[in-house]
């Protein structure tokens, strides 16, 4: 007996059966891709060129101190440039409780993808306590909880503690508004400056003087391992490099230098200072030892160095140049030796400041009658992106998490004079910083937490 096979009938069979395998391996892939993506983590990925703001709802903290606390949060993130904060009178649902969980679909509604709940109370002994909780709309869980205590006269930095935690949550990188800036605050006529050291919070509060204006002050910068600041002064008519302690006022004269002294800077470990001075003619770059102070000669051109920035594991140093005839960067080891060109577009550049990541250097470049900050790679092999333009801009300083830049632009005129911009390396996200005066030179302090 033999069993006859019809071959069109079984190809039909198995060509359906593939159809069919085929369906079904789809259907699963679409409800296992829907499954993930509502329950995804929300997060903002910052390493894309353009970010699209994440929607997040900060509702109103409880408490005397709550709504002041909550405003001051949603003011650092919408500054960012990362988030956008929804407006409260759009909210359905009101927290009265940051311990209850949320009704998250009354978040979906206002397209909310991150919502931020808590309460600040005064406790016996008077200090501040501060709870919060960051919400996954979508994914209908917590993210994060934290709890902090300050005093009472530390309610500003209890907000951007807790605005640090959320970017980082949500970014996975560090934040930057529980730092501070170094400026000089310019007043008086443009002919007659009085320049004065001032301090003052990351968003522009909390200003305060740290000299007097009697003596001309330059070029601030803050170590990067303490709340200290290195700083020229001219108080005597002679350039003198003062280290001052910001907390306690206290300042110290590290040296007089014969010559002009300019733009000290510290190395990463906060134990020397690098600089450039001026010496028979010619500029050339020295490091100062704060321990044994003792300098020693880096460079030794009969070119203009200055303006030396070390890269954050300390091993080299970017500074601009003319030795090849006009303003350049140029990368060097730390003890001077193997000196390369890594700025090759049109025009000067100048001012360059390594990135606390250390990926990037930052710079000032003049070309076509503009001041440009931009932004290279350390090998300068990549495209340069120029993130700021005007009539002059200057001074670039990198926040502690490497993400933005703070520098100053001058206006023209005889009213017109410098103030604080920022923006993020996207080149998007640019900003006034406010100032009671005129403000010029910035550097941004280490994170204080």
């Amino acid at each position: 007996m033999s069993i006859k096979v019809n071959s069109q009938n079984l190809n039909s069979h198995m060509f359906l059966m593939i159809k069919l395998t085929t369906a079904l391996m789809l259907a699963i892939s679409m409800l296992m891709a829907t499954y993930l993506s509502s329950h995804a983590k929300v997060v903002v990925d910052i390493t894309k060129g353009n970010v699209e703001p994440l929607p997040i709802a900060v509702s109103s903290f409880s408490g005397e101190l709550g709504p002041e606390i909550s405003s001051i949060i949603e003011a650092n993130l919408r500054g960012s440039g990362l988030f956008r904060p929804i407006d409260q009178a759009a909210f359905i649902q009101k927290i009265d409780d940051h311990n209850v969980i949320p009704r998250f679909e009354d978040w979906r509604v206002i397209s909310a993808q991150a919502l931020v709940s808590g309460t600040v109370v005064t406790e016996a002994d008077g200090r501040l306590k501060a709870e919060f909780r960051l919400w996954d709309v979508f994914g209908s869980e917590q993210l994060l909880s934290a709890q902090y205590f300050t005093g009472s006269n530390n309610k500003r930095r209890l907000a951007h503690i807790i605005s640090d935690a959320i970017y980082k949550e949500l970014t996975g990188e560090g934040g930057y508004f529980d730092s501070r800036i170094v400026f000089i605050d310019e007043s008086g006529s443009k002919l007659r400056r009085v320049k004065r050291l001032a301090i003052m919070d990351q968003d522009g509060a909390n200003l305060r003087y740290l000299s007097n204006g009697d003596d001309l002050v330059l070029t601030p910068r803050f170590s990067p391992t303490r709340q200290e600041i290195t700083y020229m002064s001219f108080g005597t008519g002679e350039p003198k490099v003062y280290l001052r302690q910001i907390e306690t006022g206290q300042f110290d004269v590290v040296g007089k230098f014969p010559g002009m002294t300019f733009s000290p800077r510290f190395s990463p470990d906060g134990q020397k200072i690098i600089m450039s001075l001026n010496q028979d003619g010619r500029s050339n770059i020295y490091s100062l030892d704060l321990r044994s102070r003792t300098t020693t000669r880096l460079t030794n051109s009969s070119a203009i160095d200055t303006s030396p920035s070390y890269s954050p594991d300390g091993s080299r140093i970017v500074f601009e140049s003319d030795r090849g005839g006009r303003q350049q960067l140029y990368v060097m080891n730390a003890d001077g030796t193997n000196a390369q060109r890594i700025s090759f577009g049109q025009g000067s550049y100048s001012t360059p400041v390594w990135s606390p990541r250390g990926d990037l250097i930052a710079f000032t470049k003049q070309t076509g009658g503009q001041f440009q900050i931009g932004v290279m790679k350390i090998d300068g092999k990549k495209k340069e992106r120029i993130l700021a333009d005007g009539f002059h801009n200057e001074g670039p300083t990198w926040s502690p998490n490497g993400r933005v830049i703070m520098f100053f632009r001058e206006t023209p005129g005889a009213k017109g004079g410098p103030k604080l911009y920022s923006v993020d390396l996207t080149g998007r996200n640019e900003r006034l910083i406010k100032t009671p005066n005129f403000a010029s030179d910035p550097a941004w302090s280490p994170l204080l937490n």
